[in-house]
């Protein structure tokens, strides 16, 4: 579990935004939406990298399970744990694709400090973070965080 204590997600700046907006409304779990069968089997901790022209890691929370399958039922089960704001936006979303990912997590904290692309390749030895996602070891976790 050491190497996989951690997960990085990407997000673009705009689903970023409608989470930090979610979460300020007070809800406490949260579902990231992804467009496959993709993302963290086993994690304690997922951090939010946000892509271009960011290029930071912005936010961190408490993994809490990752639930794949058909998108209309994953929809009816978890829909408004997502900053979609309607199944008509979700279907937008997914362009068309049929088996998705639901992220489950709760204990979302935005950083005040964001974590700079240069800090994360010091420590990841990485020039960019893989679109799939990249698990990282509770150590790096630690070090990205202080």
């Amino acid at each position: 579990m050491g190497e996989r204590y951690g997960f990085i997600l990407l997000s673009d700046e705009k689903w970023w935004n409608r989470l930090c907006e979610r979460n300020r409304s007070g809800c406490q779990t949260h579902a990231f939406v992804r467009r496959s069968l993709v993302g963290p089997v086993e994690a304690q901790k997922l951090l939010f990298y946000v892509k271009r022209p960011a290029m930071q890691i912005r936010g961190i929370a408490d993994f809490v399970e990752r639930v794949t399958g058909d998108y209309k039922e994953l929809w009816s089960k978890y829909g408004g744990e997502t900053c979609l704001k309607s199944f008509e936006d979700y279907l937008d979303f997914l362009q068309g694709k049929r088996k998705v990912t639901f992220i489950r997590f709760t204990n979302f904290y935005v950083f005040e400090a964001p974590i700079s692309m240069e800090a994360i390749t010091k420590l990841l030895d990485v020039l960019r973070i893989p679109r799939g996602g990249k698990y990282i070891s509770r150590e790096v976790v630690n070090q990205l965080t202080v």
